[in-house]
C-alpha cells in the first residue's frame, strides 16, 4: 500500500500494563487502562475497541472484537525514565541511556542562587509539589512579594508559577528562558515550564498560558529526517514544545483534548501529502493522572473515543493513523507520578490488515515505520512494522 501521509496521535499517559522493568521504578501493579476501568465499573470505548484495543488486555467494558478494523499491539520503552520527553523522543527514534535528572528534595542552592541572580529577585517554594496545591499555599505571599514560585515533581521539570497580574506572561516566559539556560549539563532537566495563574487567594486558577521550554533532542529524530527531505511535519498541542521546535514545519497550540482533536481534524483536511501530523492529547496525564482522578480519566477516554469516528471519517485513501501513548499515569495508585508501562499501538487506514503486531521492543518502531513509509533515512533505533500492515513479512531488522 502506497501510504503518503501519517497522523500520529499520542494519548498522553494512557498505559496498558506494567513494563517488564516496572519494579525498578516502583510501579509494580500499574495498569492505567485496566485499573481505571475497574475503578469506574467499566469503560465504554466502542471505537477504540473496534481498532483492537480490547485484544491487548482484559479491560472491563472493552470487548475483544472478532474482526478489528486495524492493526494492534503494544510497545515497551527502552529509554531510561518514564517521562513525557523521553517517551516522545523514543517514539521519534531516539533512545536515551540516561534518565533526566529529578529533584525529590528541591533544586540545589547553586541552581537557585544562579536563577535568583538572573531574574533579580528571590523565589518561593523550591520543592516537589502539586501545581494546584502550591499556588494555594504560596500564592498570597507571591502576590505580596512579587517572588515567583519554583517547584518540581517526580518528573524532570523546573516549574515557575506566577500570577499574571504580578508577573506578566512575557516576563514569566523570559524567566523560564533564563532558567533553561542555567539548567544544562548535570542539571539539564527535560523541561522548564511556565505555570501562570489568576484569581484571588482561595480561588486561584491556572490559565492556558502554560509554555514548555524543552531541551532540544540530542540527535536527529524522524521529524528532522522528514523535514530535510521536504516532507511537512505539523505539530498539534504540546508536540512543538517537547521537541523544542526541532524538525517541525508548522504547529498549532491547543487548550485541551477536544481542542486537540478539533485541530488535528482541521490539519487533516488542510495539509497536503506527503506529511506527518503529530498530535498530543495531554489531559489524560496533566488533568487527571497526576491528580489521581480516575473518574475524570475515564470520562476523558470516553470523550476521545466518541470523537474517533470523526478522525476515521477524515482519513484520506492514502492516510495511515497511528494511536499510541508515551508512558502510563495510573490514577488509581497512591503515586501521582507517571508509571513505567507498556503502551497501546493502534493503526488504521485503507489497506491496513487486522494483524497483531505483538509487543514491540521499542517505541522507536513508530519512527522506523514512518521512515519506511516516507522513504527517508531510518532512525538510530527501531524496527519498522510497515510490511506487516500491508501483508508482507517483518520489514527490517533493528538499525545499528
Amino acid at each position: 500500500m502506497d501510504w503518503d501521509r501519517a497522523i500520529l496521535i499520542v494519548l498522553d499517559g494512557v498505559g496498558i500494563g506494567e513494563a517488564p522493568d516496572a519494579h525498578k521504578y516502583g510501579d509494580e501493579g500499574s495498569n492505567t487502562l485496566v485499573n481505571t476501568a475497574r475503578s469506574v465499573g467499566g469503560l465504554h470505548l466502542p471505537h477504540l475497541a473496534g481498532l483492537g484495543l480490547g485484544l491487548l488486555a482484559d479491560i472491563p467494558g472493552v470487548p475483544k472484537v472478532a474482526e478489528p478494523q486495524g492493526a494492534y499491539g503494544t510497545m515497551q520503552e527502552r529509554s531510561r525514565g518514564k517521562d513525557t520527553t523521553s517517551g516522545h523522543w523514543e517514539i521519534a527514534g531516539i533512545i536515551l541511556d540516561r534518565a533526566f535528572p529529578t529533584y525529590p528534595n528541591g533544586f540545589p542552592p547553586d541552581v537557585i542562587q544562579a536563577f535568583e541572580k538572573a531574574i533579580g529577585r528571590k523565589v518561593l517554594g523550591n520543592k516537589p509539589a502539586s501545581g494546584t496545591v502550591i499556588i494555594e499555599e504560596l500564592g498570597k505571599e507571591h502576590m505580596e512579594t512579587g517572588w515567583p514560585i519554583v517547584y518540581t515533581s517526580a518528573d524532570s521539570v523546573f516549574q515557575i508559577a506566577a500570577h499574571e497580574e504580578v508577573i506578566p506572561l512575557e516576563e514569566l516566559y523570559r524567566m523560564c528562558q533564563q532558567a533553561r539556560e542555567i539548567l544544562q549539563g548535570e542539571h539539564a532537566v527535560g523541561r522548564v515550564i511556565a505555570r501562570p495563574f489568576v484569581g484571588e487567594p482561595g480561588s486561584f486558577q491556572r490559565t492556558a498560558g502554560r509554555k514548555d521550554f524543552s531541551l532540544p533532542p540530542p540527535r536527529p529524530t524522524i521529524l528532522d529526517r522528514l523535514t530535510r527531505q521536504g516532507i511537512a511535519v505539523h505539530a498539534v498541542g504540546k508536540i512543538y514544545d517537547i521537541f523544542a521546535g526541532s524538525g517541525i514545519t508548522t504547529w498549532t497550540a491547543t487548550k485541551d483534548n477536544m481542542d486537540t482533536v478539533d485541530k488535528t481534524i482541521q490539519a487533516m483536511k488542510e495539509i497536503a501529502a506527503p506529511a506527518l501530523i503529530f498530535a498530543n492529547c495531554v489531559d489524560f496525564d496533566a488533568v487527571y493522572g497526576h491528580r489521581n482522578n480516575a473518574q475524570g480519566f475515564a470520562q476523558a477516554l470516553e470523550a476521545f473515543d466518541a470523537r474517533l469516528p470523526e478522525i476515521l471519517a477524515t482519513l484520506r485513501p492514502k492516510d495511515l493513523l497511528l494511536i499510541v501513548a508515551d508512558h502510563g499515569n495510573d490514577p488509581t495508585t497512591p503515586s501521582t507520578d507517571h508509571s513505567r508501562e507498556i503502551v497501546p499501538l493502534l493503526v488504521a487506514g485503507h489497506g491496513v490488515r487486522p494483524v497483531h503486531l505483538g509487543q514491540r521492543e521499542s517505541f522507536a518502531d513508530v519512527a522506523a515505520t514512518l521512515a519506511a513509509l516516507f522513504g527517508v533515512e531510518p532512525p538510530e533505533a527501531g524496527r519498522s512494522f510497515l510490511g506487516e500492515l500491508a501483508g508482507g513479512a517483518r520489514s527490517c531488522e533493528p538499525s545499528t
